[in-house]
């Protein structure tokens, strides 16, 4: 090789390579590239100065840390997978251990968020459906699962991000915040058990036993640190002792924990939060959403959904409303539709094309017919129960 072959060898090669570092980076966090495009973007247009301070919700942000780096902590005990797979050993049958995967789903939703139900669960079940030969069955799953996540999270404060922002934002009572969620909620739960029994057939079933333990102690820590977590998210408490006591915690009990954070998410959070305060200070936006907003406010909280994802549209349009129901119930149920409707979603098409590489364009055209289904059918009795 010449002395410029290999000049020009050397140059092009760490350009090549930072370049598959930097598409990598932005195939695994697209939603957290497309908020800081959309917050530099917008900084153009609204400069810097100090009302940007005034934009950052800094509550939610401690509260999604400290419930995040406690269920990372239980999951690298395996408190998560112990437990569900107790659930699951109960069941004796396809069609019930397909219900009971989507059901400890959507109970994970509610307690750890649901991008962490979903993290936490989908390997599951790959690991039930690969093990007794089902796998005919793991695009249906994976899809009633990411239903479940994004659905089941709606009936908590903490269970999905979006509803954290707004239960914070608009200091929502937890009896009148989980009265909104509780019909779309319960619908859910319908359809997606309805949707088992006629999917999935009445087929024998074995798992393999496999013994693991919990340690003790550390469980019993981690449970007072989830405790503390949700008493933090009912106020309770001030926030900033979360951010004392648990980052403190974990770093004794388990710095993994800490390390495994979904930071993304949370810069996610403080991109959005950048882009929805500059929106709303451009007259022409303003004037715009907040005649929308004032019209149809579920309706559109729905459809934004579909196109920038849930958690920026409750950011976005929680700018130009006071009346909190419609869209609180907007950005719960257009979690479901889109691909990008929700980061869950996001999530489990990843966790599917992982395993089936092949078979990704059906899982597509399976997922839309099944998110649109339940989006139709959820806009419509909620709008029913609203407006008649």
């Amino acid at each position: 090789m010449s002395v410029h072959a290999k000049r020009h060898f050397h140059w092009h090669f760490p350009i090549r390579a930072l370049l598959g570092h930097f598409l990598a980076f932005v195939k695994k966090n697209v939603v957290l590239c497309v908020a800081v495009v959309a917050a530099l973007l917008t900084s153009f247009i609204v400069p810097p100065d100090k009302a940007y301070l005034a934009y950052f919700d800094w509550k939610t942000l401690t509260c999604l840390f400290c419930v995040l780096a406690v269920v990372c902590a239980f999951k690298n005990i395996d408190f998560f997978f112990v437990l569900a797979k107790q659930i699951v050993r109960a069941f004796k049958n396809t069609r019930a251990c397909v219900l009971a995967l989507a059901y400890v789903t959507f109970i994970g939703s509610m307690l750890i968020a649901n991008d962490m139900a979903l993290l936490t669960f989908l390997p599951l079940g790959y690991f039930v459906l690969s093990s007794t030969g089902k796998k005919k069955y793991m695009a249906f799953t994976f899809i009633m699962q990411n239903i479940a996540a994004n659905l089941g999270g709606m009936l908590t404060p903490f269970g999905n991000p979006q509803n954290l922002y707004l239960y914070t934002k608009f200091h929502i009572p937890t009896g009148e915040f989980m009265l909104v969620m509780l019909p779309p909620f319960v619908l859910s739960v319908a359809l997606i058990t309805l949707s088992c029994f006629l999917f999935v057939k009445k087929e024998p079933l074995e798992i393999a036993d496999e013994k693991i333990r919990l340690p003790k102690w550390r469980t019993i820590v981690y449970g007072i640190l989830f405790a503390l977590s949700i008493v933090i998210v009912f106020r309770v408490i001030p926030f900033w002792i979360g951010l004392i006591v648990i980052p403190v915690a974990l770093l004794f009990l388990d710095r993994k924990a800490l390390k495994d954070v979904d930071y993304g998410l949370l810069f996610t959070f403080v991109a959005f939060f950048i882009f929805a305060g500059n929106m709303s200070r451009i007259p022409l936006v303003e004037k715009l959403l907040g005649s929308l907003m004032t019209k149809q406010p579920l309706l559109v909280s729905v459809l934004s959904c579909q196109v920038i994802s849930n958690v920026p549209s409750a950011i976005l349009l929680s700018q130009f409303t006071g009346d909190y129901a419609p869209l609180l119930l907007g950005v719960n149920i257009g979690g479901v539709g889109t691909l990008i409707s929700s980061l869950a979603s996001l999530i489990t098409f990843r966790e599917y094309a992982s395993h089936d590489r092949a078979g990704t364009k059906k899982y597509i055209l399976l997922f839309s017919a099944f998110n649109f289904g339940f989006l139709f059918l959820l806009t419509g009795v909620q709008m029913l129960i609203l407006y008649c």
